[in-house]
């Protein structure tokens, strides 16, 4: 087996793998949703969190959990292939439109928000704060992009079992300040 496997390597061995362990921990959400402890965040206004497809860990306890705070909430959207994603208001009376990729989304009239705290999926994870995505770099070019302009914290939300040794980083790579399983809160430390 090759020691240092690639992205796509990773990328298709970890959706098997996160297949297996949607079915193996039905109650994962929950679980991480309350490990979660509020002060270890940093102040925030408005938060993301995103429509879980596929076997990605859904974030709606973490999302209600989340709200109580009063803080804004926003869901991503991919409104252009090679763009940043936009966040657009969420409101539970609007009709989801999909998006580019089909994911269900805020309607094109909601407001765009700049949140502070993003909950984000993964197909895998490191105790460095390395996150492995789908592949198509749109949290990556969105998180670069909020980090240009005001100081933005990233909350990796996954299964345990997704946990790597070493997530293979590339310099546009963003890096995760916390992750949050159903085993617990993972803080990254910055060297």
């Amino acid at each position: 087996m090759n020691p240092d496997p690639t992205k796509s390597d990773l990328r298709a061995e970890l959706r098997r793998r996160r297949r297996k362990l949607a079915t193996a921990a039905p109650h994962a959400a929950e679980a991480a949703a309350e490990h979660l402890v509020l002060e270890h965040l940093p102040a925030f206004a408005c938060f993301s969190g995103y429509h879980a497809v596929g076997a990605e860990i859904d974030p709606s306890p973490l999302i209600r959990r989340l709200a109580r705070t009063g803080a804004f909430f926003a869901l991503p959207v991919c409104e252009e292939h090679e763009a940043p994603l936009v966040f657009r208001a969420w409101d539970e009376r609007d009709i989801p439109q999909p998006d580019l990729f089909g994911v269900p989304a805020p309607p094109r009239h909601a407001p765009v928000l700049h949140p502070d705290l993003i909950v984000c999926p993964l197909l895998a994870f490191d105790r460095q704060g390395g996150r492995l995505g789908q592949g198509g770099g749109h949290f990556d070019r969105t998180i670069a992009e909020l980090r240009a302009h005001k100081p933005v914290f990233v909350l990796g939300l996954a299964y345990a079992g997704q946990e790597v040794r070493s997530v293979p980083c590339e310099p546009h790579d963003q890096r995760l300040d916390a992750i949050l399983t159903e085993s617990g809160y993972i803080h990254v430390r910055k060297d």
